[in-house]
């Protein structure tokens, strides 16, 4: 087969990397990639969000699948335009896609097909939200209604920080069109988890459980992110609570999307909050996590390609996948100033090193460019996801800042603390 990916970030490396393994594989192209990617598939300079180009490149090329990473292209359209172009697409629907590109959508559906998940209010008027929150109170959660890349969260612990955030999403527009709504939810207390399911429109085949950090600094502190790290399995996703899930959350988003005639094909990434009353649904994404995919890919046993194509031709029900029982676990190296303002172009040594040291260790580029002098570059906020494998969560996390430290980068950091809370589990 010919496969293009797209996309250009950790998740996409990831995902390139299990697909240029597969034998099914001939020829692996990536729109538009990075210095990483490079290494495995030819790079095409065409925008993630640029659907017609790529629309016309598939086309031209007559790629057999393509396989759309980020979210932005899900929700403009991309695999509906594929598709009508005879092009098999890994991917959702934009219809299915608003459960992540709407959330006020997705609590909607919840509600309606009652899902487990946060009480909550939908506003464009910021007095309306205002006495929402007054009447609520601190702790609650303030969520810019669109897609604002991960940033468009804000867990208020007080009054004064609620009310700013709904002024900066209404009023200020810091969110542009993603905040014009806002949704205003009860803050759950638990742990959360990220659970992952390849979807058909009919069935649901769960993958491995993971679990990200997205916090800015150690020990959960500083502003929110994209994610500074993620391991996998999570040990506090047992195969019981794991099937509570599929049976109370994801099955009933598939046949409640069904329903609603947005038939969900390609990969559902359910974020849970597991409270005291069980698991409940803290969000919808309609695309594989990042950099939670980079541990999936790194357990996953079986081949990729025949799972993507099985989940677009509607053959999940006599599919499965096998994993392997190590546990995997990156960790995120981003510029200095991320998630705020930060230099771009700072070179990067030392890092084939670190990939070569531990054959347990593999490096997925995130945010990445090469100099015409072969220079490696950071092009990014999070810009290497340093992953590795380990009998356990510890021997894991030891394997990945073993090769963190070997990276010469005086411009980038990371969290020290990825995957603390299995490690003190495995402790106890």
């Amino acid at each position: 087969m010919k496969i293009l990916v797209v996309g250009s970030g950790g998740r996409e490396h990831a995902l390139c990397w299990a697909i240029a393994a597969s034998p099914l594989c001939e020829k692996l192209l990536c729109a538009p990639g990075n210095a990483g990617i490079a290494e495995q598939a030819e790079c095409v300079d065409l925008a993630a969000d640029d659907v017609d180009a790529i629309v016309g490149f598939a086309a031209r090329e007559a790629v057999d699948l393509v396989v759309v990473g980020p979210e932005q292209p899900l929700v403009m359209g991309l695999v509906d335009r594929l598709t009508e172009a005879g092009i098999k697409a890994f991917g959702p629907s934009a219809g299915a896609a608003e459960l992540e590109g709407s959330k006020g959508f997705m609590k909607d559906l919840c509600a309606k097909y009652g899902i487990p998940t946060a009480a909550y209010g939908r506003f464009t008027d910021v007095e309306a939200a205002h006495a929402f929150i007054r009447e609520h109170g601190a702790p609650i959660v303030v969520k810019a209604d669109g897609l604002a890349a991960g940033k468009g969260v804000t867990v208020a612990r007080s009054l004064d920080e609620a009310l700013n955030a709904a002024e900066d999403a209404l009023i200020e527009e810091k969110f542009g069109a993603a905040g014009a709504e806002i949704v205003i939810e009860e803050c759950l207390e638990g742990e959360e988890v990220s659970v992952f399911a390849l979807c058909d429109g009919t069935t649901a085949l769960p993958l491995a459980a993971a679990q990200d950090h997205k916090a800015a600094f150690d020990g959960d502190q500083g502003p929110n992110t994209g994610g500074m790290g993620a391991y996998s399995p999570a040990p506090a996703m047992t195969d019981e609570l794991l099937a509570k899930v599929m049976r109370t959350i994801v099955q009933p988003t598939i046949d409640g999307m069904a329903e609603e005639g947005r038939p969900y094909r390609g990969v559902l990434f359910a974020g849970l909050m597991l409270t005291a009353d069980g698991p409940k649904l803290l969000e919808h994404n309609v695309r594989f996590g990042d950099p939670e995919c980079q541990v999936l890919m790194m357990r996953l046993k079986s081949d990729l390609v025949p799972a993507l194509v099985a989940t677009v031709d509607g053959v999940l029900s006599t599919f499965d996948l096998r994993w392997y029982e190590d546990a995997a676990l990156t960790v995120v190296m981003a510029a200095k100033g991320y998630p705020g303002r930060y230099e771009k172009g700072t070179v990067i040594g030392g890092i084939d090193a670190a990939d070569d040291a531990d054959e347990n260790v593999t490096i997925f580029h995130a945010g990445t460019s090469r100099a015409a002098d072969g220079k490696l570059l950071a092009n990014g906020g999070r810009v290497l996801n340093v992953t590795a494998l380990g009998r356990n969560v510890a021997e894991a996390q030891a394997r990945a800042y073993r090769a963190v430290d070997r990276i010469d980068w005086p411009q980038g950091f990371c969290r020290r603390d990825i995957g603390w809370r299995a490690v003190a589990r495995e402790l106890a």
